[in-house]
């Protein structure tokens, strides 16, 4: 039985001045405990899977360079016969059954991802922080500038915790400032994974990239 449960989070402009207002985000979830473990379960799997590149790549007898020229004739030598110097019985040889370039395939609904991304974000809901803005209007790239707000939210860079940043819009001056931070990722609200979320210890989300998951990943109520 799924049911709607609403999220209410107090928007933090810094450690010192908490700001006191407040907004919400209903996340449509199923009650049943076995069923949200499945479902997430078999998105990782499957974003794991479409991240496998499958290149390994063996030569068969006939793609190895040479060997065409039978090495002795079939009889008279005493020797067994041979055709060629790269059949897979003889060094330097092709090879049996080997691994080819394949695609790494497992399919999952649409539905079943979106579920998965409302079921990690309530599970993480007390390792959540919302802020009206997060260096967004940086006009060049300024790493010192990231980590002094970081600090003023009352997250520590300079541990191994892993921090997931969610915006609305990211732009390029803010990704290269964040891109030499340890264990600190970003990510668009519309493009939202499980793998991100479930990896994160910390999870700051602005106020509008949170009005953003509330459109993309919720079905009709």
């Amino acid at each position: 039985m799924t049911e709607i449960k609403t999220l209410k989070y107090s928007i933090i402009e810094s450690i010192n001045n908490p700001n006191k207002n407040f907004t919400e985000i209903k996340l449509k979830i199923s009650n049943d405990l076995k069923k949200n473990m499945y479902i997430t379960h078999r998105v990782i799997k499957q974003q794991l899977h479409t991240q496998r590149q499958g290149n390994a790549n063996t030569k068969t007898r006939s793609e190895v360079r040479g060997g065409g020229k039978k090495p002795w004739k079939q009889k008279g030598t005493g020797r067994a016969r041979a055709g060629s110097i790269r059949s897979p019985l003889w060094r330097g040889g092709g090879v049996i059954f080997g691994p080819q370039p394949k695609q790494y395939i497992f399919k999952v609904n649409k539905k079943e991802k979106q579920l998965a991304i409302r079921i990690l974000l309530y599970n993480k809901y007390s390792q959540t922080i919302i802020t009206q803005n997060f260096c967004e209007t940086l006009n060049k790239p300024n790493t010192h500038n990231v980590i002094e707000s970081l600090n003023n939210l009352g997250i520590q860079t300079n541990n191994k915790q892993r921090v997931l940043i969610i915006v609305s819009n990211k732009s390029q001056a803010l990704y290269l400032s964040i891109r030499n931070i340890a264990n600190v990722d970003i990510i668009c609200a519309n493009h939202l994974n499980t793998l991100s979320l479930i990896k994160a210890d910390k999870i700051l989300i602005t106020n509008q990239a949170l009005n953003l998951i509330n459109t993309i990943y919720n079905d009709k109520f």
